[in-house]
């Protein structure tokens, strides 16, 4: 369909197509990827300018869920803020819940029990297990395979999830963490089960690799596609998978050190080429990665209260003064930046995002590519929507 007004290619779902022309390339094409599900991964949009097939341009638009979290938040108790984290990476809320309560701990100069600091090391490890299985089965979807290789990464996703139900009483959005520990301490049967998911999930990734590492079409797919260099990696702020998988050492598990990591044994996968295959393969390297820090602290899981005795969660009023708290989450660095004025709300909250800082690249790892590498290309950078807008 041929449409001469611009402004018609923002409604409406699927691709819509226009004709322009550049003094360099000539007659192109342009192509309106969305804002309904260009790929699986939200409501996301890529106006894609194409010379043939070849992809010349390509600008992102996002906006679709914003939700003005952090205007929100400054109208809200610190603890009020908590649920809302949650709904930032809906596929990460433990991981969401830690790095906010870090920001706030370290505003106030909160103490963590040592229980309730190994407690969030199992879950942030689970979190990553159950986002970086999901991201190969969409990663999978996207190159085209059946729904086979997804499925199999939902059922163990399903597995994560009962133990978050069974733990905070959500499966999805747990509002889990509090200021100074956690919210509830865990069953000795809970223990058991999460122990027995992570001795166990070495054998699924077994199977899933044999279903799909060596596989010729999806090597094809993936190798050599959507280079990132380390340099611009670097410059552009990457963090997470993505940058580790362009070669670049840095992890902020080991950098920063925080909660209890220096305790535990664990390597950092890096990669050589920073293309899709290799953002492919760090997650499946970290996820094994994963289940040695689980192993490691289920075993060091010291006895003891999961939150501090004089933690001030409602009514709370830290000092006057500023404070950054930022993990490794499953997609990336993900920061809390506060200022206090000393009143019940933060002055000033600002998130840092992974998946939309990640998505800053996107037109570089795509330009020369097709349509098709394109949507991969989206789905090896692992965003979530409600992270991107906010």
């Amino acid at each position: 369909m041929s449409i001469s007004d611009p402004l018609a290619l923002a409604g409406g779902g699927g691709a819509q197509v226009r004709a322009v022309h550049d003094e360099f390339h000539g007659d192109l094409l342009e192509v309106s990827m969305g804002p309904h599900h260009p790929s699986t991964h939200g409501v996301f949009r890529m106006i894609v300018t194409l010379d043939g097939e070849q992809i010349v341009k390509l600008k992102p638009v996002f906006g679709y869920l914003h939700r003005n979290h952090e205007k929100i938040a400054e109208n809200t108790s610190y603890l009020g803020s908590m649920p809302y984290t949650d709904r930032l990476d809906y596929f990460c809320s433990m991981t969401n819940n830690w790095a906010y309560a870090l920001a706030v701990e370290k505003l106030s100069g909160q103490p963590v029990p040592e229980r309730a600091e190994y407690l969030r090391v199992i879950l942030a490890e689970l979190t990553r297990l159950l986002n970086h299985t999901c991201l190969a089965g969409f990663l999978m979807q996207d190159c085209g395979c059946s729904g086979t290789p997804l499925m199999y990464a939902f059922r163990e996703r399903e597995k994560i999830l009962d133990l978050f139900e069974s733990l905070s009483g959500s499966r999805m959005m747990c509002n889990y963490q509090r200021f100074g520990g956690c919210r509830v301490g865990p069953s000795a049967d809970w223990l058991e089960a999460a122990r027995k998911l992570a001795a166990g999930y070495g054998k699924f990734l077994d199977e899933f690799e044999a279903l799909l590492t060596g596989n010729e079409i999806i090597m094809a797919r993936t190798q050599g596609v959507g280079r990132l260099s380390p340099e611009l990696a670097i410059s552009a702020g990457i963090t997470g998978p993505m940058l580790r998988a362009a070669g670049v050492n840095y992890d902020l598990r080991k950098v920063d050190g925080y909660g209890v990591y220096p305790r535990f044994d664990f390597r950092i996968p890096l990669g050589d080429h920073g293309d899709v295959y290799d953002r492919y393969m760090i997650r499946v390297l970290e996820m094994r990665e994963s289940i040695k820090i689980l192993e490691q602290a289920f075993a060091g899981l010291p006895a003891g209260p999961i939150l501090d005795a004089k933690a001030k969660n409602r009514g709370f009023r830290p000092k006057p003064g500023e404070a950054y708290g930022r993990i490794e989450g499953p997609k990336g660095e993900i920061g809390f930046y506060l200022i206090s004025d000393g009143g019940a709300n933060p002055l000033r909250y600002r998130i840092r995002p992974p998946s939309f800082i990640n998505l800053t690249v996107l037109e570089d790892l795509c330009l020369g590519r097709t349509v098709a590498d394109a949507v991969v290309i989206l789905g090896s950078i692992d965003i979530v929507l409600g992270e991107v807008d906010r």
